[in-house]
């Protein structure tokens, strides 16, 4: 392991973009670890019971991410694969409801049910949601992704780059992957969680954390049909779909995984689709963001007996 890349200093952005310095530098096949803040003023999660207020969460200055982190050698139209291999929770996190964020934004009089926040305990492997409850922790990495084509993408959003997915499968033993826009990948990593519920209802629907990262980088010829994040897991392969609206994003998805299936199967795009409607496991991972999450799986075994 060669390096350390510190959430310190102003290595923490709230746009993912090309236009910033490199904070750290690593080649292809390194493994390296990445601090990453909470989604709040990094530090201010301090005791249980405590209310954050205004001057905790400034939108839209939050999810903050790591980064630009360099990988040396990666050139427009490679493929980052991130590959995590460890994620170390922080012992405090946080759930809150917060005015114009969630499901049911009161866009105009931005009152809902006001600021409320519960911080809980995240040890022993359980998020201690009261008493009475504790949840199995279920970490994940909220932001993931690259410099986009063109310009700067805020952290609250996302799109064919990457970035504020909310998808519980970017997570450890998994391994995420990206279509380059510009030379050295520029990636960003952030927005840790140490559970997640399907859509995040609430906006700041998990349990917010701060999180230490160990992570592996390697670079492959993008896919001609790559257009949004694909993920991997030892049992599934997982395409991405973000847009609005909701069914946009599952139709991405869901084109993206008929592509997969094509080009590297050698299943015809008719064939897939058919197929699709049998055996898709897929679901709105967050719809609180600007643009939706959908994710669309396909489980291995299955393209196994299809090879065999």
């Amino acid at each position: 392991m060669s390096q350390r890349v510190s959430k310190a200093g102003g290595n923490i952005k709230y746009a993912l973009s090309a236009n910033d310095a490199f904070i750290a530098s690593v080649e292809a096949g390194e493994t390296f670890v990445v601090e990453c803040a909470i989604n709040a003023n990094d530090g201010t999660i301090r005791h249980l019971g405590q209310q954050l207020t205004d001057a905790d969460v400034a939108l839209p200055f939050v999810n903050g991410a790591t980064g630009p982190i360099e990988v040396k050698g990666a050139k427009k139209g490679d493929m980052l694969k991130v590959e995590i291999l460890d994620m170390e929770l922080d012992t405090l996190g946080f759930t809150a409801l917060w005015p114009g964020i969630g499901m049911f934004p009161d866009w105009v009089r931005q009152k809902e049910f006001g600021q409320i926040t519960r911080v809980m305990e995240v040890k022993d492997g359980f998020v201690h949601w009261s008493d009475r409850l504790k949840l199995p922790v279920r970490p994940m990495i909220g932001v993931a992704g690259v410099a986009p084509v063109h310009g700067a993408v805020l952290t609250v959003d996302n799109g064919a780059h990457g970035g504020n997915l909310d998808v519980q499968e970017i997570t450890s033993g998994n391994t995420v992957m990206f279509r380059v826009n510009h030379d050295g990948a520029h990636l960003f990593l952030g927005d840790c969680h140490a559970i997640q519920g399907d859509g995040e209802a609430n906006g700041m629907g998990a349990t917010e954390i701060a999180a230490t990262l160990t992570v592996r980088v390697s670079l492959g010829k993008a896919p001609a049909r790559l257009g949004h994040p694909r993920i991997e897991t030892p049992t599934h392969i997982c395409t991405l779909g973000c847009a609005r609206p909701l069914e946009d994003a599952m139709r991405i998805a869901f084109q993206e995984m008929i592509y997969w299936l094509e080009d590297e199967y050698g299943i015809p795009a008719t064939d897939g689709y058919m197929l699709l409607g049998q055996i898709a496991e897929a679901r709105c991972t967050q719809v609180v963001n600007p643009k939706y999450t959908y994710i669309c799986k396909v489980d291995k075994g299955i393209l196994a007996e299809l090879k065999g």
